[in-house]
């Protein structure tokens, strides 16, 4: 009697109720950051609120497309892992530099779509620097990307940057209780449940948000029911040579960051990423940035923000998150239902935020718990690469007189941690030590070998 194959929870398709209730939860924990970057970059260059909403609905659409490139995926495009994609913070200030100085939006959409071209040639290069990523790299990344995220949620937790209310405590008490409610259902309701633990606390939250005046949705009466973002909206791209070569800057960011993403939900669904692998997901990241530039929105990139709910729920199914990348598709193309999600309070956001990106930091410490920190000096790698890591976090302004292609670069925790541990590893683990030195840094002769 033949027998079928296991089918890898990666590729297990959910009933269609799991799957709808798993892809919300998705898209209500990426939602806040997805929409992030075209309100910083519309609002400043003043745009008018009809070109933000429509920057916003755009921006929807194609995070609906990539995810489902990413998730999915065809041809040598897709990394078939549960990944959501979203605009990358890492573009905005040089976005907004080249928006300002003259060149507009035509001149930024060109430059992303000679990034996205760049990221899809250099795609295989990067696959092969996957032997640069042991245990002890991809773990203290993996740490470095839920630290660096904390603050996201702390800011939310208190109300969102910019908020009149700003810290007040019956912010914190909201996310507090939404945390509470997270926890709670973890740790008493059945498995199903425990497993959409984060749509269940925003449900509750919100529930609990609206009679207490944090609800405000004035917006949805405002909105449209169908919006359709067409190519070139805004004019015609232009090529301006130093827009390209900041792009290009942040092109190089934008990869470091979602090979570090992509080892991180490869361990987390026990589908080690390949250097083949790695390559079809950064090339699906360059085809996603050609499109952003087309149907005018900015570079994409892997969503970190979702690696910790992946970690937290134990759900490794792809679909799911295809599911998630559908739900975006519509809310881009249905303003007045994505204007009802984005009614959603930030401290209700930052209560589910913390014990997501805090998943993800514990994850990365499950990682370097295989690594030998004996008889060598792995313990620096990840030491010293933390504290680089954190250090724009911790001092958002302590690289204000560098460089912009040094801002681009090292203002991101997780491309400045990446970059350390990769080059302390090959220091300490690759090569030749001093006389009398193992390989790894071990001093003692009887010392046991590091598998690095």
């Amino acid at each position: 009697m033949a027998t079928t194959a296991p089918v890898h929870p990666v590729d297990e398709v959910p009933p269609v109720r799991s799957l709808a209730a798993f892809g919300l939860q998705h898209v209500l924990a990426m939602y806040a950051g997805a929409v992030a970057v075209p309100l910083i970059v519309g609002g400043a260059m003043k745009l008018s609120p009809a070109d933000l909403a429509y920057l916003i609905t755009a921006d929807l659409l194609i995070c609906g497309v990539a995810t489902l490139i990413q998730c999915v995926g065809f041809w040598r495009f897709g990394v078939r892992l549960p990944i959501m994609q979203g605009c990358t913070f890492a573009a905005v200030s040089p976005m907004v530099l080249i928006g300002t100085t003259g060149g507009g939006l035509p001149a930024i959409y060109g430059s992303v779509i000679v990034a996205g071209l760049a990221i899809m040639l250099l795609a295989p290069v990067f696959g092969r620097l996957l032997r640069f990523f042991p245990p002890l790299v991809t773990g203290t990344v993996i740490l470095i990307i839920g630290v660096s995220l904390l603050p996201v949620a702390g800011n939310w937790a208190a109300g969102g940057v910019g908020a009149k209310d700003f810290g007040e405590p019956r912010n914190l008490a909201l996310a507090g209780f939404v945390l509470a409610v997270v926890v709670a259902v973890q740790r008493f309701a059945p498995p199903f449940l425990s497993r959409i633990a984060v749509l269940i606390g925003i449900a509750v939250g919100l529930a609990a948000a609206v009679p207490l005046g944090f609800t405000d949705f004035g917006g949805v009466g405002d909105a449209d029911w169908l919006g359709i973002s067409t190519p070139f909206h805004f004019g015609a791209p232009s090529f301006r040579a130093s827009a390209i070569v900041s792009m290009l800057v942040v092109a190089l960011v934008t990869m470091t960051e979602t090979t570090g993403d992509l080892i991180a939900v490869g361990e987390m669904t026990d589908r080690r990423v390949e250097p083949r692998a790695l390559a079809d997901g950064l090339r699906a990241d360059g085809l996603s940035t050609v499109l952003g530039g087309v149907f005018n929105t900015f570079p994409y990139t892997a969503f970190a923000q979702n690696v910790g709910l992946v970690g937290m729920t134990r759900v490794r199914s792809r679909w799911v998150v295809a599911a998630a990348g559908g739900i975006l598709v519509l809310l881009g193309l249905l303003p007045k239902l994505g204007a009802v999600v984005a009614a959603v309070p930030s401290p209700v956001l930052g209560g589910a935020g913390l014990v997501m990106f805090g998943t993800v930091a514990a994850s990365g410490l499950r990682t370097l718990a295989a690594v030998d920190f004996k008889g060598n000096h792995n313990l620096t790698v990840v030491a010293v690469s933390v504290a680089v890591g954190m250090l724009p976090v911790g001092v958002p302004t302590v690289y204000a007189k560098f460089p912009d292609w040094f801002q681009t670069v090292m203002n991101s925790g997780i491309s400045a941690g990446c970059l350390t541990a990769i080059v302390l590893n090959l220091l300490f683990n690759h090569l030749p030590g001093r006389p009398g030195e193992q390989e790894g840094g071990a001093a003692a002769p009887d010392a046991p070998t590091v598998t690095a």
